[in-house]
């Protein structure tokens, strides 16, 4: 769709917004995210690690009102280390997290970053967070904020 500008002279393409889609390994849950995340970061908390049965957990941000979802899920919640409550969305048939929210961030969801099974996401992640709990095998490079 194009539309004139106030002149009446050239015309002028509006930017697209990016939509992008994640679900959970057996589709039965989706997501469409609108635009770009808020934020994409790296976690090291133990509690991380088990949820995603991985080394670390990655996940990206949107504000709530960006985020679509389908599918039936269930929901448990986590204490973490300073007193936040996380409330984890899962697909009750594969079990894969579809989203998660945090008490100390309203408004905000995050989705683990596998569940886009897209290896040429950007942005790359740029906050790296309990690094103190880190493998010492793994290396997160580029230019990232790091907090112990």
């Amino acid at each position: 769709m194009h539309h004139r500008n106030m002149s009446g002279g050239e015309t002028i393409q509006p930017a697209e917004i990016r939509m992008r889609t994640a679900q959970c390994g057996c589709g039965a849950v989706k997501l469409t995210c609108e635009g770009e995340p808020v934020r994409v970061s790296v976690c090291h908390w133990l509690n991380c690690k088990r949820r995603s049965g991985s080394a670390f957990a990655v996940q990206a941000r949107w504000p709530d009102a960006q985020v679509i979802r389908s599918g039936e899920t269930r929901q448990w919640q986590l204490t973490g280390d300073e007193g936040g409550v996380a409330t984890f969305h899962f697909c009750p048939t594969c079990g894969a997290t579809a989203w998660y929210t945090l008490d100390s961030m309203p408004g905000v969801v995050a989705v683990p970053l596998g569940a886009f099974a897209d290896p040429d996401f950007t942005p790359y992640p740029w906050i790296s967070v309990y690094e103190g709990r880190k493998c010492p095998w793994l290396e997160i490079n580029g230019d990232i904020e790091r907090w112990e």
